[in-house]
């Protein structure tokens, strides 16, 4: 597994952060609803629950089968998350006797699709950082401004590969190359996903190592357009794509091997078809290389040591490694 790596932190920071319900806090902003339609959606804020925990309950208690439950993200257990779930519009009377000590129905709306993964614009995080000595804030703060300018690494996080990283990469490899076949259908999913995950960040790695500057763009680099949501290719990397860059307009993407994915070409394929993996038979996936937060803000309490993070990410981004890019460590020794 490669570590993720961070070129414009120069600094290691041995402040302390612990998911749990007081120091993360998570909130998903949803798209607009319809208003009117055959689904109701259910804002929920849950405790120390994840999602898969939160189907399975409601599931049961409405006596209907867990894929008649639609969400827009997974999220976390060891935190108090706000997320909207879609279950069918008849079971309306049902879900107001539904009770639970971990979960609480904030409201309700009506919408005309079932809910599915990525139907939500992003996720506003709310982070205590401890142990926070005040010789630290301002490079935090620093970091900070270089992250609201330049964007950060998009890496996917630790929760992406599970507790024994090592082993369930080995794991997934062995289900790529049909050497082993798990039976649960969820799992050997997850375990794909990760095996995919592998290789963005390490390619990630590589590209981020090209300057110590900027991210360094290259010919042949896909790029997603982030106001018309669409992929696209330019002849080359001219003063108006740097331009757009700059300007959180586009931003170059990287690859998550599989089927029916689009790749980078020329000088850009170089690099990107070293972490790519012919065997692999889900459908791949392009993914921002460089993304851009939004509304951080950042509030210090000297008396306590604790800073405390307020920021909304893209969807599918992780809050950890924005944890990891201000601390120049990977989050397993940022505990």
């Amino acid at each position: 597994m490669i570590k993720r790596f961070y070129p414009k932190n120069d600094k290691t920071l041995n402040f302390k952060f612990v998911q749990n319900e007081e120091d993360f806090i998570v909130e998903e902003q949803p798209i607009k609803f319809s208003g009117a339609g055959s689904f109701l959606v259910l804002k929920i804020e849950k405790n120390n629950c994840d999602t898969w925990e939160l189907i399975d309950r409601l599931a049961k208690f409405l006596n209907v089968f867990s894929n008649e439950i639609g969400y827009a993200g997974l999220k976390d257990k060891r935190a108090t998350t706000i997320q909207y779930i879609t279950i069918p519009k008849k079971y309306s009377k049902e879900i107001k006797l539904f009770r639970n000590k971990k979960i609480e129905i904030l409201d309700t709306f009506l919408h005309n699709e079932k809910l599915n993964i990525g139907d939500l614009e992003g996720n506003r995080f709310k982070i205590n950082l401890h142990n926070v000595e005040i010789t630290d804030i301002n490079h935090i703060q620093k970091i900070i401004k270089l992250i609201v300018k330049e964007g950060m690494p998009n890496y996917f996080g630790y929760q992406r590969f599970g507790k024994e990283v090592v082993d369930n990469l080995a794991k997934a490899k062995e289900v790529v190359y049909g050497e082993e076949i798990v039976k649960d259908k969820k799992l050997s999913k997850m375990l794909i996903a990760a095996y995919q995950s592998s290789f963005f960040n390490a390619w990630l790695v590589e590209r981020l190592s090209l300057s110590s500057d900027e991210f360094k763009l290259l010919n042949g680099d896909i790029f997603l357009d982030l106001q018309n949501d669409k992929l696209f290719t330019p002849k080359a990397i001219t003063a108006n794509i740097l331009n757009d860059f700059h300007n959180f307009k586009i931003t170059p993407t990287g690859l998550l091997p599989g089927r029916k994915v689009f790749k980078a070409v020329g000088e850009a394929s170089k690099i990107e078809q070293k972490y790519d993996d012919l065997y692999i038979q889900e459908k791949g996936y392009r993914r921002e290389a460089i993304v851009f937060p939004k509304d951080i803000t950042c509030k210090y309490d000297a008396a306590k040591k604790m800073c405390s993070l307020d920021f909304i990410l893209p969807k599918g981004s992780y809050a950890t490694v924005l944890v990891e890019y201000l601390a120049n460590r990977d989050r397993k020794s940022v505990v």
